[in-house]
């Protein structure tokens, strides 16, 4: 579990091709000292594993179905990503809570700029448009952010503050790039309790007879 706080940008060193997946090393001395291997870490808000820790970098594997399902298909060399390590019990939520589930991929539409934030607009796959509501939370590549409008049924739009830009890959979004995205949690799970309620169900208190 997550909140969606970015702690540091990484920027991947090396990644070489494995059976059925990729081994990325990532350069990140603020956090590969305090990770042990078997350490869970979002990576552009994708919870993966540490299996290789260095002075200051760590190594992930990513799999087939991570590769296909998020925007770790597009890694390069030098590519700078968001990493959050895993939410410890006690902890301070200053976001929201995340679980690292990418649940879909959107595009960026539009980057504005307003005072010294950025207004940005990206599509959103239905399943997560179901559940994305307007002031309620949305994860955009590992950063919890606030939904301010929702200008179309399969769109929403985020502010990027000034802080935000400074302290996460986000300031480097341009229109058309992928985003990974994680659905409110509250959001998820209501929509499938209700979706699994067949209508011909009575709900509590009705009338059966």
């Amino acid at each position: 579990m997550f909140t969606g706080i970015v702690e540091a940008i990484g920027s991947i060193l090396a990644i070489v091709p494995t059976e059925g997946g990729r081994r990325i090393r990532l350069h990140c001395p603020e956090l590969a000292a305090d990770l042990r291997v078997g350490a869970s870490i979002a990576v552009d808000g994708a919870c993966l594993t540490a299996v290789e820790i260095a002075a200051e970098s760590f190594s992930i594997d990513l799999t087939g179905a991570t590769l296909s399902r998020t925007i770790a298909g597009s890694y390069a060399e030098g590519s700078r990503v968001n990493l959050e390590r895993a939410l410890r019990l006690g902890d301070r939520i200053d976001g929201h809570l995340v679980q690292g589930h990418v649940d879909g991929m959107g595009e960026v539409v539009t980057v504005a700029t307003e005072g010294g934030a950025r207004l940005v607009d990206v599509t959103l796959p239905a399943e997560i448009a179901a559940g994305t509501v307007l002031h309620g939370s949305i994860a955009v590549n590992g950063v919890s952010l606030t939904v301010s409008g929702l200008p179309a049924p399969d769109r929403c739009r985020v502010v990027l503050i000034p802080h935000t830009l400074e302290v996460t890959t986000l300031s480097g979004l341009r229109a058309r790039e992928r985003v990974n995205l994680e659905g409110d949690l509250i959001g998820k799970y209501l929509g499938r309790m209700f979706s699994a309620r067949s209508p011909t169900t009575p709900s509590p208190g009705d009338d059966a007879s």
